[in-house]
């Protein structure tokens, strides 16, 4: 039974790795590189990824004339739950201006609103990575044509906008269109890698638009209930899911003053534990930390052993609320910020927020001196 509003991964072992937005974008720019100063359709072009080898790509397109050469390649994100995948990436490359390659964001690729994400403010979403393999890739297949003319790389998403509706870019300031990611230019299904930056990049963003407190939650209905009780702006607002640890460290180095911690009794239970990755696949919810918890909030023990006894968190929650032991909530939200500031040795003030399945505030805490 899932307990939070996070569906749950079964992670099976020989399921087809992919590859990133970035590689296809490379793939794709290489290819109507080829295809310009050649003169000649390019069908598949074989480019270098950062992991360290060579991959093939089918071009999806293919369009050249004197002037400009268009490629797409139809992105597989292997078995990975990709919102991008079967996206069409387009290069157009013509060329234009100063010896040299210049990348830019065409229709679908994010405009960057706000700072914080290591990219020019009114800049195309191309991140880091993606950016030096799409010039790399052309610088080589240019060869020296590059010293007399420029070449322009355009990289678009046709359906980038739609997407991005169904990813956290508005809210980290990327606009318009979805990002061009990838460090290693390949996908592994379910990474929690790609993730964990999200969250990495999100508490950035809103430390560098003067956030220094941030609300995480372990899913979108917790950040609803928190965003209900916290007066916080929409930015400094987290979906942190499994990594409260990488979010507590890397507030640390941001130099964020509180954190909220938001959710419901299972991965809270598990916090409290001292728990800091909480996938269900690597920590189980322990009853019997429920029911010493209940004891020490007063539970008789008839009511301690049936929370030992349940087989889900939520079934111990809605025994402790049937007997009235609003201390049981209490403790829990206690220890959870305790925990958590334990775990950064006291260099940040930690609130948790306990919530019920409906939004209810049962629990809250904190290590601070106020608020």
């Amino acid at each position: 039974m899932v307990e939070d509003d996070e569906f749950q991964v079964v992670r099976r072992r020989g399921l087809r790795t992919g590859y990133t937005t970035g590689a296809c974008a490379t793939a794709a720019a290489a290819a109507a590189t080829r295809a310009l100063l050649s003169g000649r359709d390019c069908e598949a072009i074989t480019i270098q990824l950062p992991a360290g080898v060579a991959a093939t790509f089918a071009m999806a397109q293919c369009a050249v004339s004197d002037r400009r050469a268009r490629c797409a390649v139809i992105k597989d994100a292997g078995d990975d739950p990709d919102v991008t995948h079967g996206a069409e990436i387009v290069a157009d490359v013509w060329r234009e201006g100063a010896p040299g390659v210049h990348l830019r964001g065409g229709t679908g690729v994010g405009v960057v609103t706000l700072p914080g994400l290591g990219l020019e403010i009114g800049g195309a979403a191309i991140n880091p990575v993606p950016r030096r393999m799409i010039v790399e890739a052309v610088t080589a297949e240019a060869s020296g044509h590059l010293n007399d003319v420029g070449l322009t790389v355009e990289i678009s998403v046709p359906r980038g906008e739609e997407l991005a509706r169904r990813t956290l870019n508005a809210r980290l300031g990327i606009i318009g269109g979805i990002s061009v990611l990838g460090t290693t230019g390949i996908v592994r299904p379910f990474s929690t890698a790609a993730y964990r930056a999200s969250v990495e990049q999100g508490i950035d963003v809103a430390v560098a638009n003067g956030q220094r407190r941030l609300a995480f939650s372990t899913g979108g209905r917790s950040e609803r209930f928190a965003q209900a009780v916290l007066d916080l702006p929409t930015i400094a607002f987290v979906e942190m899911g499994e990594f409260t640890g990488h979010a507590l460290k890397r507030c640390l180095r941001r130099q964020v003053e509180r954190a909220y911690i938001c959710g419901m009794i299972g991965k809270l239970s598990k916090l409290a534990q001292g728990h800091f990755m909480t996938h269900v696949a690597g920590n189980q919810v322990d009853p019997g930390y429920l029911a010493a918890l209940a004891a020490r909030a007063g539970a008789e023990p008839d009511l301690q052993r049936r929370i030992a006894e349940a087989n889900t968190a939520r079934g111990a929650q809605e025994l402790a609320l049937a007997a009235g032991l609003s201390a049981f909530f209490a403790a829990l939200a206690t220890e959870t910020a305790a925990a958590c500031h334990q775990f950064v040795r006291g260099a940040l003030d930690v609130e948790c927020l306990l919530f019920d399945f409906d939004g209810t505030l049962l629990g809250r805490a904190t290590t601070g001196v106020a608020p």
